[in-house]
């Protein structure tokens, strides 16, 4: 044992321990950086990588322009129901309400209920729906985040303010922004991100 400490500190023994401490830090460092090459080398699937190099895949909608139909809820007791004053623009007589049919809306608030009377023939009591048959462009309401639309443009989302003419529950009515064969964005993407329609 005193051999080896005696051997260990003198100039010649630290001189060796020196060269092996270094020896071994450089072969480590080759070891890693041949690993990080070998990891480099192999595929790995990474979406955020992907999306940003081909384009995020989103779900779209090829729009045109068509007749279609928006429905309005109305709560029918006896023929007659009550509508706010909010809702009373979106009622006509003539429309049809499940079965039957609105035969008069009120322009005048009803002082008994503070609210608009509409008259049906037909219609069964409970929630029914007032369609409106109109003619545009039909998108679901979730594509539209504060009256802008996103559109597949040559790969890319890009913004198109619209104007919602009417809406229901679910859908939209726009009359201006779209155009035949735009592709609205479905999925959640934001504006510029790469995008590929499947």
């Amino acid at each position: 044992m005193e051999k080896i400490k005696e051997k260990v500190s003198s100039p010649k023994g630290r001189r060796f321990l020196y060269i092996i401490g270094i020896a071994v830090l450089l072969g480590w460092v080759v070891f890693r950086f041949t690993a990080i090459g070998a990891e480099k080398s192999l595929y790995v699937f990474n979406a955020a990588r992907v999306a940003a190099d081909v384009g995020a895949p989103v779900e779209a909608i090829s729009v045109s322009k068509r007749e279609g139909i928006l429905k309005e809820p109305i709560g029918i007791k006896n023929n007659r129901a009550y509508v706010s004053g909010a809702r009373i623009a979106n009622l006509r007589v003539g429309q049809k309400v499940g079965d039957g049919q609105i035969i008069s809306v009120s322009k005048n608030i009803d002082l008994d209920s503070g609210m608009h009377v509409v008259k049906t023939r037909g219609a069964t009591d409970g929630l029914q729906y007032a369609e409106f048959v109109e003619t545009g462009y039909f998108i679901p309401l979730y594509a539209i985040n504060n009256g802008t639309v996103l559109i597949a443009e040559n790969g890319v989302a890009t913004p198109r303010n619209v104007n919602i003419v009417r809406q229901d529950s679910d859908t939209a009515l726009i009359s201006e922004g779209l155009q035949d064969g735009d592709l609205v964005i479905l999925s959640k993407v934001n504006s510029g991100d790469k995008v590929q329609v499947k």
